[in-house]
């Protein structure tokens, strides 16, 4: 698949590249999608939940009422889960809920993923991207210019450029990543992906080891 190559006005520069066929135009396995996007969920959550359990509460040792003759059932404490007030049975606990996923089968989700952005015409190539100084009307100018900027988009640079990053940071409808940290819940979440020339040769050698 060719794409052209567009500078920051939008407009076509008169290059055009060539996206890898290992990369682009692969067969889209949506279980590793689904894998991989349900892996960088679960790793986004804290699970600090916590809830006192009977043990933990503070309350008198003292016996509610005496033992025999008022008819009632007898009540053992005041912290058990069954009184006001008391413990909480099989409440949450702390803990991890990330879990193990093959680096084979993160490669062939971001694989699929950006097969899907191609074949959807939802990617688009642009020169590397300078700033001189951090600006967010710049940023969003560029994504004027693209027309993207009614579109939730995701920006992926070679390397890690501040002055872009920075320019990006106070709008919300565009993500800039590296190539590095490009990942498949990202691809997915974004309407368009928009790549520089110099991410493409790091996306390869990342995804084709």
């Amino acid at each position: 698949m060719e794409l052209a190559v567009l500078n920051k006005e939008g407009k076509e520069t008169g290059r055009k590249v060539t996206l890898s066929t290992e990369l682009y135009a692969v067969e889209p396995n949506h279980h590793a999608i689904y894998l991989d996007v349900k892996q960088y969920l679960a790793n986004q959550r804290q699970g600090t939940h916590k809830s006192k359990e009977r043990g933990e509460i503070s309350r008198t040792t003292k016996k509610f009422f005496r033992q025999k003759g008022t008819g009632n059932a007898r009540v053992g404490s005041l912290r058990s889960p069954l009184q006001r007030g008391g413990g909480t049975a099989f409440g949450p606990r702390p803990r991890n809920y990330g879990f193990k996923l093959n680096k084979k089968v993160k490669a062939v989700a971001r694989k699929s993923a950006l097969t899907l952005k191609a074949s959807d015409k939802k990617i688009q190539v642009i020169e590397n991207l300078e700033m001189a100084a951090p600006k967010t009307k710049d940023f969003i100018n560029i994504i004027t210019a693209l027309g993207l900027d009614a579109k939730k988009s995701i920006i992926v640079l070679g390397d890690s450029n501040k002055n872009v990053y920075l320019s990006s940071r106070n709008f919300k409808g565009s993500d800039v990543v590296i190539a590095s940290e490009l990942n498949t819940y990202s691809i997915m979440n974004a309407q368009n992906v928009v790549l520089t020339e110099d991410s493409l040769g790091k996306l390869e050698n990342l995804l084709s080891k």
